[in-house]
């Protein structure tokens, strides 16, 4: 502590001042409430989801049933106003980001901008998904690139992430994220399937509109009129059916890093099971301190385990989810890794978690709630998915309370639970090496 006789005369003064002497009373600020949810209403026949903390810069995103469980194809271009180069030049002068990317259940056409440019970023996004120009040459010069650079990007951990995807669900979710090397895309792609897609997918009742800083008043005045081309319902119906989790293992050969996926049923979007949040945070992985290996469950079998890499992660779907364990690097630090996991998971289905790491593990699942909501784009999409698939967009101040309320005894029920039942296991890599999931211990 500095003490008094080393400040200067002025700033003692400053110390005298009742501005300083409220200051000093104050003490520690009180915990921010957190970030005010989405909420959802119709505009003109869209769903929309809006919040607004009145802040300069604005995220819009049109989020449509387009996931690669509908089999979705890429190609966005050109429309019947504007060329690809014009949007854009037009986004950079305006300061804006654009973005599209693709989930397993939602294709998604983000632009983030400052605040005064909703106007033209909503004309751009409604523009794009009714009047996109499908041309032969973009598809085959640009597109057709794009599909072989992310296939030849594919490594173990996103492979056997897919393959996992695969033995839990089969069709449908079990689709994979991004097709391998080895899938006959030239079989089944060209600008015309693309586009006979986009007609399918792009209409009022498969896509939703959501903003965050944005008020609603402001989206309903420019939502109206540029949305009016979007046709209000699709020519044919999106091939859906129901997910069901199936269970099983598999196991592909592959050079490089190893990977294994211990996968087991998981929440969905809207399911209240905050066990499964809080049991992701406790089994960790990743550390949140730079240069410490972190002590959470994983993180301490990865340490274990020199060069592996171990995460847990609640894959929310619309009616089904996954949580897995992901682990990656050389084949014996997987296999120890993996074990460790399973004697883990053991652990706390047996009732021996910590009166610490529960708090830790509840701690951390409602700071990774809260960030994504506030921070990435992740409380976007899954906003939007909800709408999509009619199921209403998370409340971050009741799901927080909820998480406050899980209990050793919850958790305990939850690792049992995904311990009794089926896994769905992936190995990539080594599989000499790699275990499976008889020898971990695991049902299939």
């Amino acid at each position: 502590m500095i003490s008094r006789s080393a400040l200067t005369r002025g700033s003692q003064l400053a110390l005298r001042r009742p501005c300083a002497a409220k200051l000093a009373q104050r003490g520690y600020a009180a915990v921010a409430s957190p970030k005010a949810s989405y909420e959802p209403t119709d505009i003109a026949g869209v769903k929309v989801a809006a919040r607004d903390d009145h802040g300069p810069t604005t995220r819009l995103a049109v989020v449509a049933k387009a996931g690669t469980r509908y089999e979705p194809l890429p190609g966005l271009t050109n429309t019947q106003k504007r060329s690809a180069l014009r949007i854009v030049r037009e986004a950079e002068l305006l300061g804006g980001q654009l973005t599209s990317y693709h989930t397993r259940e939602a294709l998604v056409l983000q632009a983030n901008f400052l605040r005064e440019d909703l106007p033209y970023f909503t004309e751009l996004l409604a523009e794009v998904i009714s009047q996109t120009r499908y041309t032969t040459h973009e598809f085959h010069e640009e597109v057709e690139d794009v599909i072989h650079a992310k296939q030849a990007k594919l490594g173990a951990v996103a492979v056997a992430l897919d393959a996992a995807h695969s033995a839990a669900f089969h069709s449908g979710l079990g689709a994979p994220l991004y097709p391998t090397s080895n899938t006959p895309v030239d079989t089944y792609l060209n600008e015309n399937s693309v586009a006979a897609f986009a007609e399918v997918t792009y209409s009022k009742d498969n896509i939703a509109v959501v903003a965050d800083g944005a008020s609603q008043a402001g989206l309903t005045k420019w939502i109206e009129p540029f949305f009016k081309a979007v046709p209000a319902t699709s020519p044919e119906p999106l091939s859906t059916s129901a997910s069901k989790y199936f269970g099983g293992e598999q196991r592909i050969p592959k050079t490089g890093i190893s990977a294994l996926v211990l996968g087991f049923p998981g929440a969905a979007l809207g399911a209240s099971s905050p066990e499964t949040a809080v049991l992701v945070g406790l089994l960790g992985g990743n550390s949140t301190i730079k240069w410490s290996p972190g002590f959470s469950i994983l993180s301490k079998a990865t340490a274990a385990a020199p060069g592996a890499h171990a995460q847990a992660s609640n894959y929310a779907y619309s009616d089904a989810g996954l949580l897995t364990i992901e682990i990656s690097g050389a084949p014996s630090a997987v296999r120890k890794v993996a074990e460790e996991s399973v004697k883990a998971l053991r652990s706390i289905a047996d009732g021996s978690v910590s009166k610490e790491d529960l708090v830790k593990a509840i701690a951390k699942a409602k700071f990774d709630l809260l960030s994504q909501s506030e921070t990435s784009g992740t409380g976007l999409v899954h906003a939007g998915a909800s709408l999509i698939h009619g199921v209403q967009p998370l409340k971050v101040a009741e799901t927080v309370k909820a998480l406050e309320s899980v209990t050793a005894d919850k958790l305990k029920t939850a690792a049992k639970g995904l311990l009794e039942g089926k896994a769905s296991v992936a190995a990539v890599g080594d599989l000499f090496a790699l275990p499976f999931a008889e020898e971990l211990g695991l049902n299939v």
